[in-house]
Formats: structure tokens, sequence, C-alpha cells
């Protein structure tokens, strides 16, 4: 293999970083191992100019100097990425090897800034005192600006569907059986509310990420050794604050990552409804509920030439899956650490990035394919008239109402295992001792306008 296929998609041992590497591109600056050499150089600047602004300190910086420090990770680009992967495997810019992604960065900071500073990068920090901080800027990054504008996008198209199609009749199945009639709309709008409410959820749990700054073994021993009189507890619990996190506190070592844990199964619960809409959308283009556009040039099978097959849907649910089989996974694993640390979970924590990107591109088919399909509202409806035995349900209500005790019993007689017709309902409704305003009112049942307050309930979505 020549140094060009490295770089190659086709060679790459990820599908995300092949085949679907376009898809997954927008979460490269945010879940990258660049993207976390600039976190960590973000988190060790930041922690530098909040060191100068202790009185105990003789730190001190002008303007134009922490603009300069600011830069470093506002400016970070695939240079400053390749000097910190050099400084930790082979060493680079007059250090040896460091062997040591975190001290990597610290010297990285070092190149390029004057030598009275250098005592001052990473003082009295553990390298999880950087990581934790680092890993949840990455993580909030990629779920406000990526995940979370795309999910807003397949709500919007659910929330369109709903309403264009909030007046069209659908026979509903439970059990997997015909059952009382709704709408098209109405299902998309179950689906746009829930939608909604599960990606509140991820929302505020990224709103609640927590980062730990407290040492070795998260009791500011160093801190309190160089400086007593400092409040470092003060200190830390603005700081973390002021990267936009909230402050954890009591920790180890190693932040708890319950946060963290939060976050994934906030994630599997949005996951978790889409995969349940594309099964049902892949079950509604099966019984031809769902037409599909087809795509110019496009192949649907390879060897019958007349399909259009429901693909996207199906590579959303594949993707969807394994998002949450990582999620699951992750959720579980980084809650724990032996006693005070153990470093299992820094290549666990790797691996945040490719479950991101596995939702990311089930989000995208999902969407793709709510784009392409159309509703065969005469299927639909021809379903519907082939189905009398569902408005079986209202004529037994409407029956109790008048006082019958034997309404569900009569309609059950008439309708269970049996193929019947309106005009089997009509015979039953001559023979019925109602008044006739009453039998008018059950002559004009039909299964198509047998649906209640369908209509209506898609303005419920945002409720």
């Amino acid at each position: 293999m020549t140094d060009a296929d490295r770089h190659d998609p086709l060679y790459a041992v990820s599908p995300l970083d092949g085949r679907y590497a376009s898809r997954t591109a927008p979460l490269a600056p945010h879940v990258s191992e660049a993207a976390l050499m600039r976190a960590r150089v973000e988190v060790e600047v930041e922690y530098l100019l909040a060191l100068a602004d202790l009185d105990a300190t003789p730190l001190s910086f002008s303007e134009a100097e922490r603009a300069d420090l600011r830069a470093l990770y506002e400016e970070f680009d695939a240079d400053d990425a390749d000097l910190v992967k050099r400084l930790e495997v082979e060493g680079a810019a007059g250090f040896s090897a460091t062997n040591h992604d975190v001290k990597a960065v610290e010297y990285f900071i070092r190149t390029e800034t004057d030598e009275s500073v250098h005592p001052w990068i990473h003082f009295g920090l553990t390298s999880e005192d950087v990581n934790n901080l680092a890993q949840r800027l990455m993580v909030k990054g990629a779920v406000e600006e990526v995940l979370v504008p795309e999910l807003r996008d397949t709500r919007d198209e659910l929330v369109s569907l709903a309403r264009e199609f909030r007046g069209v009749p659908m026979l509903a199945r439970t059990h997997g059986q015909p059952a009382t009639p709704t709408t098209f709309g109405k299902e998309m709008a179950v689906y746009a509310a829930r939608l909604g409410r599960t990606l509140a959820r991820v929302e505020a749990a990224t709103d609640d990420l927590a980062g730990k700054l407290a040492g070795a073994s998260g009791v500011y021993a160093a801190h309190v050794a160089a400086y007593p009189d400092v409040d470092w507890r003060a200190f830390s619990r603005e700081f973390v604050g002021s990267l936009g996190l909230d402050h954890t506190a009591l920790a180890t070592q190693v932040n708890p990552c319950d946060d963290l844990a939060a976050l994934f199964d906030a994630v599997r619960g949005v996951n978790n409804v889409l995969v349940d809409l594309d099964r049902d959308a892949w079950l509604y283009v099966s019984d031809r509920y769902l037409g599909q556009e087809a795509v110019e040039g496009e192949t649907g099978s390879s060897t019958m030439p007349h399909k259009v097959n429901p693909i996207d849907f199906e590579n959303s649910e594949g993707n969807l899956s394994k998002a949450n089989a990582d999620l699951t996974f992750l959720a579980d694993y980084v809650t724990t650490s032996r006693l005070q640390r153990d470093l299992s979970d820094s290549t666990v924590k790797r691996n945040i990035g490719a479950a991101f990107a596995h939702c990311l591109i089930g989000y995208k088919k999902t969407q793709t394919g709510l784009g392409k399909v159309v509703p065969n509202e005469q299927v639909m409806r021809d379903e519907l008239d082939d189905t009398p035995a569902i408005i079986g349900e209202a004529v037994q209500t409407i029956l109790r109402r008048e006082g019958d005790t034997q309404a569900y019993e009569r309609v059950k007689e008439l309708t269970r295992g049996r193929e019947v017709t309106l005009d089997d309902f009509h015979d039953l409704f001559a023979d019925l001792d109602v008044d006739e305003e009453t039998r008018e009112e059950l002559l004009a049942l039909t299964p198509a306008t047998y649906v209640g307050l369908a209509d209506e309930l898609v303005d419920d979505i945002d409720n």
C-alpha cells in the first residue's frame, strides 16, 4: 500500500471514514483526533489565562498577548495537529517523543510561547483535568452544531408531512390487524411530537455536561501546596463555568461521567423514535401506502428493474441500531473506574465520535427517505373500503349509547371471523329497534370517515 492509498477512502478500515466519509465530514471539526488536540489546547490556554488573573501568581498578559494565546486554538490547523502528533510519537522542535498525547499538547504550547511562561503551562494539573474538559467541549459542539440541527430538520419534515396530509384517511393496524382508521398526517404528527420530546431531553442533557478540575486525586493537592491561600474550589468552579460547563465538585482523578451517560441515553431515545419511524415507513412502502419517487439513473435491484427499494429507511435503521449499541456500551462503561483512576476508559471515549457518526448518517438517511415518499391516497382509500368491519367499533358504541346491552355481542356475531360488507351492516341496522335518527346515523358510517379527531390532533404536535 502506498502513502497515497493510506489516505484514500477506499482503503479506510471503517466505513465511517470510507464509504460514508462525505456524510460524516461535518463531525470531523468536533470529534476527530485533531479536534481533541484543539480542544486540549483551548483548555490549557484558558487555564493559563485564568492563572494569570490570580493575584497570587506572577503571571501577566497584555490584551495582545492574550489574543495571541487564544489564536493557538482559534486558528489551530492541520500543520499544528501534525506537530502535536510528531511531538507525541517521534519528537520535534527540540523535544523528545513524549509517548503521551496531553504532554505533547503542553510542548506544542511551549513552542509558541516565551520560556518564562513554560512553568505555568499545565500547572498543577493531571491529564484528566484537561481531557475531561476537552472531551465535553467536543461533545457539546458535536451535539449542538451537528446532531441537533439534523434532528430539527427531520422533525420539520415530519411536521410538514403531518400538516399536508392531515386529512388523508388510512387503515390503522393494531397487532398487525385492521383497526380503527387514522390519517396519514396524524401518524406523522405522532412521530414529530415524539421526536420533539426526545430532542428536548438531548438538549437538556447537553446543557448539563459538567467538568472537573481538581488535580491528580480530585483534592487540589498540588494547587494547595503551591498556593495555600488561594480558594481553589472557587477558582475551579469559575473556570469550568467559563467553558460553558457545569462544575463537578466531587471527583476522583476521573470525572464520574454520569453526565455523558445521561446524554448518550438521551440520544438513544431519539434514535429509538427514528428506528420506529423507519420500520413503519418501510411497512407503509411494502403495503403501497407510500410510493417512492425514483431517482433518475439509480438502480433499485440488481436483478429486478421495476423495484424502488426503501433503502434510505433501511440504511437509517441499520446505522441508528449500530449507534445505539455503541451508545449503550459507552454509557455503561464511562461511568466506572477502578479506585481513583484507570485508563481503560481513555480508549473507549475515542469511540464517541464513531457513535455520533452513525447517528448522523441515520438522521440524514431518514430525512432523505421522508423526502422521497408520496402518500398513495387511492390505495389507502381502497383498502378502507375493502375493510368495512372496522366500523363495528362505532356501531356497537352508538348502540351502547342507546342502551343496547347486547351491542358488542351483536356486532361480534356479525363480523368476527367473517368477510362482511357494508350491506351486511345495513341489513343489521334495518332490524334494530332504534329510532330513525339513530338508524340514519348508523347508515352514514363509512370506513373512510370514521377517523375521529385525527385531523385536529395534528395541531397538538407542540403540546
